[in-house]
């Protein structure tokens, strides 16, 4: 890319006192790239920034944050017109950082900054929910998403991914199943599900592997289900490998439809949606996004 093109960094303002951040910035800023940051303060700023952006051409947008708003960039970009949509850059500062670890991008600043600027773009596929919400990453459901919505701020800063299991071995007496029916093209399963996984990305709640084998530019959805009563050993198993496991139930779709006898609540990167019925479908190549050359997540 042009290094007079600009980059606007969409930051969270939770990471905004990052000095490696300031320092990768300005260190990119001495070698000649254009950069320009936003800070975020309520909902609806990364919507107003993004707005920004389009007005002044801006060649990148880079989401500095955690899963949440990467989300937030990423739904905000879908909405726009694909010949002046800008490409997305990921800069990972949140607690999990779900996405940013499966799909490769560094941990460093600078090198992540450099990756979210200069870094090849690729057409990457987005899932809708209900017609107008969206996840880049994974909607979970189930006791995974109690957990994640749950965990107290201060044990996430202090043990980071790590702290989403944890809270969840601690509240394992709170452990109950939801009772759904999930239907697609060539698929039905009605039971009860202690996690539910629906994947564009691999891992949710810090870490937690639940579509394994999950792409981002397959056209495809990718289900798991949780089913064992055991939640421990197959929460356990989900952590230490990927092999098949009995007490999960998998299916790659291009769209389900979940119904259930009651309210349940799926966390959409992080954001929480309740209902009682979810349609989901995927939306092939909606994205630019720049990514590392060997992502594993890329067909």
């Amino acid at each position: 890319m042009d290094k007079n093109s600009l980059t606007l960094l969409i930051l969270n303002g939770k990471g905004a006192g990052n000095e490696d951040l300031r320092a990768a910035i300005n260190t990119l800023r001495d070698e000649g790239f254009n950069i320009a940051v936003r800070v975020t303060w309520e909902k609806g700023d990364g919507q107003r920034y993004l707005d920004e952006a389009i007005t002044l051409e801006a060649e990148t947008v880079v989401a500095g944050g955690g899963d949440g708003t990467i989300n937030e960039i990423a739904t905000a970009l879908a909405a726009i017109e694909a010949s002046a949509r800008p490409v997305l850059g990921i800069l990972p500062l949140g607690t999990a950082n779900d996405f940013a670890t499966s799909v490769g991008i560094p941990a460093e600043m600078e090198p992540a900054l450099r990756l979210a600027i200069q870094g090849k773009a690729s057409m990457i596929d987005l899932a809708r929910v209900n017609q107008d919400r969206y996840f880049i990453n994974m909607a979970t459901g189930g006791f995974g998403t109690r957990i994640t919505t749950e965990t107290p701020e201060k044990l996430k800063s202090a043990l980071g991914g790590v702290s989403y299991f944890i809270h969840g071995l601690m509240r394992m007496d709170t452990l109950k199943a939801d009772s759904c029916e999930i239907s697609g093209p060539d698929f039905h399963w009605q039971g009860d599900a202690l996690v539910i996984g629906i994947g564009n990305g691999r891992q949710a709640g810090g870490g937690q592997r639940l579509c394994p084998s999950a792409l981002i530019n397959d056209g495809q959805l990718d289900i798991s289900i949780v089913t064992a009563q055991e939640l421990l050993p197959t929460l356990m198993h989900s952590l230490t490998g990927d092999d098949d496991n009995p007490g999960i139930v998998r299916k790659k779709l291009q769209s389900l439809h979940i119904l259930s006898p009651h309210e349940m609540t799926f966390n959409l990167d992080g954001e929480p949606l309740s209902g009682r019925e979810f349609h989901i479908d995927v939306l092939p190549g909606a994205l630019s996004c720049r990514l590392p050359p060997q992502c594993p997540l890329l067909a």
